[in-house]
């Protein structure tokens, strides 16, 4: 058999492979849905019904008013529980964090594409411990605050191309999540540009990780890990592994380099500290060079997603943006916002939050595992069982943000009376538990100075065609990516602040 298989072109042996195993894979989901264990899992649609590959977030969604808040979806004999309301998420991810803080075993994502290096798909162990105390210090809220005066300056580059080439605007939010994370992770005081050839590649991967974590994709092989000796498959998973592999090294490099023979060249970042305490986190080069990537990818790509979310927002919802225009002009006149100036933004966090909560980033979240059984409600989640926060599901949760939950309302944010932004509502933007985002208060600070220089220094409606009509922009139009972002669309940028350029003053360029 090896014999006449060695004989086949390697899409016939793939053909035969996928034969055997789906055929393996059938008995075996018998015997599984038998098992006693599985006889009380929430209530779902079964295995025979497909997960669809574009917006899966918005179908688990769906289901949930069929089957209720938390439902069981099916992908090659393993069961999946999709959570979404708020209730279920702070049960499942924040009450029972320490059972639910493992991830699912996946080969291709993570210990193929990722080197088993990615600290976001690492497994709830004592590697992982250690490379989230790496992360710790260099994203904590008092390191978070001694960037700000890096994001004002590059905020208020942002303002100063917009003024010059407002079509750009996705363009110039790019450049600014670029600049801010190569500052963050490789310590360059040089502004990025999205176009540079290192960061497209680093987007790249982050499409290429997206395509892997998409639910459904590549299940095939985390059940049948044997199908990937067969030759030719996975070529192109290698491929992209190789190349981020290498940029990630090549960057690493680069930093030890630029400390050796002119250290005035490299502010302190986080690639300084990790070399500093390499032995305090048992971290080899490899390990640095993915830390310093993954913050290097999933910060520029993260952040540019949310501050063009808020563009979206204002353009397609004028009387909320004038409201924050308004406090923004009562707190900061006519001198560009800082933050010490935000403190009491309490209408611009409402907004804020609400462009979390309508469109959130990464829609469907990332699974977690179970290490333990798990009640709900007389449901019983198994030990060793994916159960993802479905970021999308959970902010529609009609019964805790309200029965309007399609609309964009910020001041479902504030008190009661109006006057504060309600600190307790709550948001999941960035995760769960223990696996929320080490990253969380860099990346709200982001989105809180873009968003509020540009709707101080902006009117930002939707773009006039030559007829002198709006043209539409389309609130759903998203890429089908793990971290989604909006599709290109217009708007225009009418300056409100007079002699903008000047007040702005020189600036960076």
């Amino acid at each position: 058999m090896l014999g006449k298989l060695g004989m086949m072109g390697s899409d016939t042996i793939l053909a035969v492979a996928a034969a055997v195993a789906i055929a393996a894979l059938v008995l075996w989901l018998i015997a599984r849905r038998s098992s006693p264990q599985y006889h009380n899992l929430p209530p779902g649609p079964g295995p025979a019904v497909a997960i669809p590959t574009q917006y899966p977030w918005r179908h688990f969604h769906d289901l949930s008013r069929t089957y209720g808040p938390v439902v069981t979806v099916w992908a090659n004999g393993r069961p999946t529980v999709i959570v979404n309301s708020v209730d279920a998420a702070l049960f499942f991810m924040e009450k029972n964090a320490r059972d639910t803080a493992d991830r699912p075993s996946n080969l291709v994502a993570d210990e193929i594409f990722s080197h088993g290096k990615r600290t976001l798909l690492v497994g709830h162990n004592e590697r992982w411990r250690r490379l989230r105390r790496a992360l710790h210090h260099p994203l904590q809220p008092s390191s978070a605050r001694d960037l700000r005066d890096v994001q004002e300056r590059l905020a208020s580059t942002v303002v100063r191309d917009l003024l010059h080439s407002p079509a750009r605007f996705q363009d110039h939010i790019q450049t600014y999540a670029a600049s801010l994370v190569v500052y963050m992770a490789y310590g360059r005081r040089t502004p990025a540009r999205y176009s540079d050839p290192d960061i497209r590649k680093v987007v790249d991967g982050g499409k290429h990780l997206g395509i892997l974590l998409r639910p459904g994709n590549y299940a095939l092989f985390n059940t049948n890990r044997w199908l990937q000796y067969v030759p030719g498959t996975l070529r192109t998973v290698h491929a992209w592994a190789a190349e981020e592999l290498a940029l990630y090294r090549s960057q690493l490099a680069d930093v030890q380099r630029r400390v050796a023979t002119d250290p005035t060249s490299v502010a302190p970042c986080f690639g300084t500290y990790l070399l500093e305490n390499k032995a305090k986190f048992e971290l080899e080069d490899d390990d640095i060079a993915y830390l310093l990537g993954s913050v290097f990818g999933a910060g520029s790509d993260t952040s540019s997603s949310a501050i063009s979310i808020v563009v979206m927002a204002a353009a397609t919802h004028l009387a909320e943006q004038k409201a924050v225009q308004a406090e923004l002009d009562r707190l900061c006149g006519s001198s560009p916002p800082t933050f010490n100036d935000l403190q009491e933004a309490h209408l611009l966090q409402a907004f804020i939050a609400e462009t979390f909560r309508w469109r959130p980033v990464s829609s469907g979240g990332f699974a977690h595992q179970t290490t333990a059984q798990v009640q709900y409600n007389g449901l019983s989640v198994p030990a060793g069982t994916s159960i993802m926060g479905n970021h999308w599901g959970i902010h529609r949760d009609a019964e805790y943000y309200g029965a309007d939950v399609e609309a964009f309302r910020p001041s479902r944010w504030m008190r009661e009376d109006g006057t504060e932004f309600n600190e307790k509502m709550k948001h999941f933007q960035f995760g769960f538990g223990r696996r929320v985002c080490p990253g969380q208060h860099v990346a709200n600070n982001s989105v809180l100075i873009n968003a509020a220089l540009m709707l101080w220094a902006f009117d930002i409606r939707p773009e006039v065609d030559p007829s002198g009509n709006e043209v539409p922009i389309d609130t759903l139009a998203f890429t089908n990516t793990a971290n989604s972002h909006p599709l290109p669309f217009k708007a225009s940028f009418t300056p409100r602040v007079a002699n903008l350029d000047a007040v702005l003053g020189h600036g960076e360029h």
